[in-house]
């Protein structure tokens, strides 16, 4: 059981804890993060999710989690990195790029959530890292045009978050 602060429309905390199989069964707003990770080549990490994930099995994303019971968004963000990919990363390394509401209705999952995406900047090969295989299967940088054409062609090899949401993204990363 994964428990979950739930939040209001205006991303504040109402006393309600809950499950995350519930919150998504029931469409109730809560906190993830996004951590958008860049190599000193200028390409962006994304991973492949498990074919056992309930959500998005086998999809390329960033890395991403819910945050959990009583955390706060940085915490999260680098316990995510840390799980998923094995590194460590410090706060004043995340560049905060911005909380978006965003509502996904997939595979009988709706995910309304309020998503804090940072941005993390690392000189990290890909074998520098060490992949959660319970979470992930593969690992692989992309250029930004590569990420770009993902998201305007809505790619079904990916899950992001709302178009309208990764456009204002794409834009935040080309001013980096």
């Amino acid at each position: 059981m994964e428990l979950l602060d739930v939040v209001d429309e205006n991303n504040n905390l109402i006393g309600i804890k809950e499950d995350k199989n519930i919150i998504h069964e029931k469409g109730l707003l809560h906190r993830e993060i996004a951590v958008i990770i860049q190599n000193e080549n200028g390409e962006y990490l994304i991973q492949k999710r498990s074919s056992n994930k309930k959500g998005a099995p086998n999809m390329w994303s960033f890395t991403t989690g819910h945050v959990e019971l009583g955390e706060d968004y940085e915490t999260t963000a680098i316990r995510e990195v840390k799980e998923e990919l094995g590194i460590d990363i410090l706060n004043k390394e995340l560049i905060n790029l911005g909380i978006f509401k965003q509502s996904i209705q997939k595979n009988n999952i709706i995910n309304n959530s309020f998503m804090k995406y940072y941005f993390y900047k690392t000189n990290k090969k890909l074998n520098d890292y060490t992949i959660q295989l319970e979470e992930l299967s593969e690992i692989k940088y992309i250029s930004f045009n590569e990420l770009e054409r993902a998201i305007k062609e809505e790619d079904k090899n990916y899950i992001f978050s709302e178009k309208a949401i990764m456009q204002d993204i794409l834009k935040l990363l080309k001013e980096i």
